[in-house]
């Protein structure tokens, strides 16, 4: 799915304005309990870059729930939320078309349960499992995620100000 159709009715209303979302990454691992763990990433279709699964919180939608629907609609993969990983804000972005989105967003760790990746839903272009020895060039908010997810530490990382506070 592309964007939201609540996020359409509002652009209709605001134009390109700034637009604040709430948004999710699941960062789900296979055999956790391996010297080396797998993730999964997709390949977004919008920019080419390797990221584990992203999205939108639909109004009224619990984000864990998000984060597992996301995660299906994307993949075909089903997994379980484990825990809240990371509380991130993202920088300002602007789209090709001008509009303004910054995202509130919620990094979870998931564990799989069934079902192979694949590309489900035009988002993106590939979907794979990755062993975490062998991630590929992440941008630096999409490591700290998966960072953030892969830790020991239970606690929910909290980012204010560009500063890890616990």
């Amino acid at each position: 799915m592309s964007t939201p159709e609540f996020v359409l009715a509002l652009r209709e209303k605001i134009g390109h304005a700034p637009l604040w979302l709430s948004g999710v990454t699941g960062v789900v691992v296979r055999d956790a309990d391996a010297s080396d763990p797998e993730i999964l990433l997709v390949r977004r279709a919008d920019n080419g870059a390797w990221t584990p699964v992203t999205g939108i919180i639909d109004p009224g939608e619990h984000p864990a729930d998000a984060m597992v629907r996301e995660v299906a609609e994307e993949t075909g993969i089903e997994a379980t939320p484990v825990r809240l990983a990371r509380v991130g804000v993202t920088r300002p972005g602007v789209y090709p078309n001008g509009d303004q989105v910054q995202f509130i967003d919620l990094t979870f760790r998931l564990a799989w349960r069934s079902g192979e990746p694949h590309p489900a839903d035009g988002e993106n272009t590939d979907a794979r499992w990755c062993p975490v020895s062998e991630l590929p060039a992440l941008d630096d908010d999409m490591q700290a995620r998966v960072d953030a997810a892969l830790a020991d530490d239970e606690r929910t990382a909290f980012f204010t100000g560009g500063e890890l506070v616990r």
